[in-house]
């Protein structure tokens, strides 16, 4: 008998069956043959939340929680995060090697001018209420184009892939950008060619009367190292939207729209947000051991410790910590990063937090840095959306390549009613419906 494989006994029938194993995995549906009769459909896997589940094969992204490791297409994050620039991971997510010199120049030239966006773009934004969230107008938006652009559906052609590809990733910002000044009050900047990714970005956020927009080199740089952090992310609650719409080969931008609502959550992009809300309630550093002590009687939460996957120290908040160091250096520091780090210091040495391998995540201290960088609140999950479409991108596209994909469709555990009888109306009880 192969040592690959699983030997299961079912107690019920008293029959055996021998079902493979690969890549540490074995396929739900070879459950179906273990059944208590031939009416039986046969044995299924109950996953809420999909906790220990894996939904396809994937080359972008590797992770492993215990050790707190995070690579993409095999190079460690710290590496990458130090040595390129966003584009350069973009291209390496999408297409799984580094660009040479001469590629990288045509990739930066080809997102460099899809960075505009129609004029009717802007007047459908310029319908939003002054007083939107710029989440909520980023994700209308994109879905938006695809009344632009309806050459999209055609999701197997590679040559349309890739022009949508380009078109996403550079109009991303613009969007972003153009939802942000919307929400001040501000007139629309156009893009400006000559800068790069991140720069770009800032100067449709931030410019004024100037002639020229100049951003600080140390921020610039910064941004672009979280664009890189959050650019991909395994198969997480976001990346699994997209794939989950795109396998019914809905088109690009509609299926961006629906991974970027499920980023929008404040248990997923959002989360940084409620680490700012977090430090603001605690106030000051001598407040911390207090709040640490309701945190551990129950009473609170603790945001920005904890993840799903890393059971270790995020690296992404390692090198977002260091990140902000070189930010306070031009912007001068935070007062909410005292408060932070005596946090994480009493977290780290408490065996509560201990045991339950509770580490900072990205989302502790990116918070803190965006503040001090000058973004709004509101905008930070924006933010997040902008990197992460390369991510959702490189993701789309392979499954869209991939032979084994299907329309995703669940099964369920069906625990209603069996067969009932009609009432006719007059002769139904009335039921009170809780309104909590």
């Amino acid at each position: 008998m192969s040592q690959s494989a699983l030997t299961i006994t079912d107690n019920r029938t008293g029959m055996t069956y021998t079902v493979p194993i690969e890549n540490g995995t074995i396929r739900a549906t070879d459950l179906r043959q273990i059944k208590t009769g031939p009416e039986d459909f046969g044995l299924m896997t109950y996953d809420p939340a999909f906790m220990n589940t894996a939904s396809c094969r994937s080359a972008i992204t590797y992770i492993d929680g215990d050790k707190g490791i995070l690579r993409y297409r095999g190079y460690p994050i710290e590496v990458l995060a130090e040595h390129c620039t966003f584009l350069e991971v973009a291209y390496l997510l999408l297409f799984g090697e580094l660009p040479a010199a001469p590629e990288l120049k045509n990739w930066v030239h080809d997102i460099t001018h899809h960075t505009m966006l129609h004029e009717t773009t802007k007047k459908f934004m310029e319908g939003f209420r002054y007083d939107a969230h710029p989440m909520a107008m980023f994700v209308s938006t994109v879905a938006a184009l695809s009344s632009v652009y309806p050459e999209a559906r055609q999701v197997h052609d590679p040559h349309i892939r890739l022009h949508q590809i380009q078109r996403l990733i550079g109009k991303v910002p613009s969007i972003a950008a153009m939802s942000y000044r919307h929400n001040v009050g501000f007139p629309y900047v156009y893009p400006d060619n000559d800068l790069s990714y991140a720069e770009n970005f800032m100067n449709m956020l931030w410019k004024m009367v100037e002639p020229k927009y100049v951003a600080h080199p140390a921020i610039a740089r910064a941004l672009d190292v979280l664009f890189i952090l959050h650019a991909d992310h395994e198969q997480n609650c976001g990346t699994n939207a997209m794939r989950s719409v795109s396998s019914a080969q809905t088109d690009p931008y509609l299926s961006l729209a629906s991974a970027a609502s499920a980023l929008a959550g404040p248990l997923h992009g959002g989360a940084n947000e409620e680490v700012l809300k977090m430090l603001d309630e605690i106030g000051s550093k001598a407040n911390v051991p207090a709040y640490i002590k309701k945190v551990k009687e129950g009473h609170i939460k603790l945001m920005g410790f904890g993840h799903r996957i890393y059971k270790n120290y995020d690296p992404r908040a390692k090198i977002i910590k260091w990140t902000a160091e070189q930010v306070f250096q031009v912007t001068g520091r935070n007062p909410k990063l005292d408060i932070a780090l005596e946090l994480e210091r009493i977290a780290l040495e408490d065996e509560y937090f201990i045991k339950r391998k509770l580490y900072p995540n990205v989302d502790f201290y990116s918070g803190i840095m965006y503040q001090a960088m000058g973004f709004r609140p509101e905008m930070f999950t924006v933010l997040f959306a902008i990197p992460r479409t390369a991510g959702w991108l490189a993701q789309w596209q392979e499954l869209i390549t991939d032979p084994e994909q299907k329309i995703a469709r669940p099964r369920q555990i069906y625990t209603g009613h069996d067969v009932r009888q009609f009432v006719p109306i007059e002769k139904r009880t009335p039921v009170a419906i809780s309104r909590e």
